[in-house]
């Protein structure tokens, strides 16, 4: 959610139990203001935070001129100081894989290892070689919010357009979905590069290269792994994810109003196929 609005956009989403202390949204309500001037951010959004053993994590994002490549993460342990997130690349995903389990410790230098053994040489005598590897929690954390950036970030149709040069930025004439567009899922985003295969040209009638460039909510597989509600005397529309839990979306029908905010343990709900 955008920090311009974060207090607003805050109460919005306070259904799903997502709050903050108000030393907290204080503290945020500053810092982002002076991440944006020194980052020199077109924008910053208040992602989230990751619940840890000991501590907890506020995650901060960092909008450039394309709103979908020019994006920096980064991280604070006390809404004040903000350290950046190093990008998450195959390799890192695959060691995190491998690595970790259970829930985040609270402690960026914590390290969690995973041994491997590999069985080499020929003939009776086969020599086991031992490889160990380690990742620390900031890397974990780098992943975490990338797997959930690229599974759960959502938009509503026509808030953002792609321009002939190919860059995605805020549209400034969105006003809003209707109520009965609201009600949906086709009408809601995956914010990120496109997944799935093109449409037929029979379903491609009111098709719009400028808007219909990302993959609809209603493609998800398994069918099932959003829940949507009208909340505040039905005026307000709000998405929650079943596929990682603490990920909720908002939108204000007829106004521009809309962000999401992902408040849980950082764990993929992997039941999610055996529960619908």
């Amino acid at each position: 959610m955008d920090s311009n609005s974060l207090y607003y956009s805050l109460e919005l989403v306070a259904g799903s139990g997502h709050i903050l202390t108000l030393e907290q949204r204080t503290a945020l309500e500053s810092s982002l203001v002076l991440l944006k001037k020194n980052y020199k951010f077109s924008r910053v959004l208040f992602w989230g935070k990751i619940l840890g053993i000991n501590g907890v994590y506020f995650i901060a994002q960092g909008r450039g001129e394309d709103e979908m490549k020019d994006k920096k993460n980064l991280y604070s342990l006390n809404c004040m100081d903000w350290f950046l997130l190093p990008p998450a690349s195959d390799a890192m995903i695959e060691e995190v894989s491998k690595a970790t389990k259970g829930r985040f410790m609270g402690d960026p230098s914590f390290v969690y290892e995973h041994q491997e053994i590999h069985r080499q040489g020929k003939g009776n005598e086969p020599v086991n070689e031992k490889a160990v590897i380690t990742v620390t929690e900031e890397k974990r954390l780098a992943v975490s919010v990338h797997q959930i950036d690229a599974e759960v970030s959502v938009v509503p149709r026509g808030a953002f357009i792609k321009s002939p040069r190919g860059l995605v930025q805020l549209n400034r004439s969105f006003c809003g979905l209707s109520e009965a567009e609201a009600r949906k899922l086709d009408n809601f985003l995956h914010f990120r590069q496109s997944k799935n295969k093109k449409k037929s040209a029979l379903d491609m009638g009111d098709w719009n290269p400028a808007m219909d460039y990302l993959d609809a909510l209603s493609d998800d597989i398994p069918k099932g792994s959003w829940s949507l509600q009208f909340e505040f005397a039905r005026k307000v529309c709000v998405l929650r994810s079943l596929l990682w839990f603490g990920l909720t979306f908002y939108h204000v029908p007829m106004t521009p109003q809309h962000g999401y905010i992902y408040i849980g343990d950082g764990t993929k709900n992997l039941d999610l196929p055996f529960m619908l």
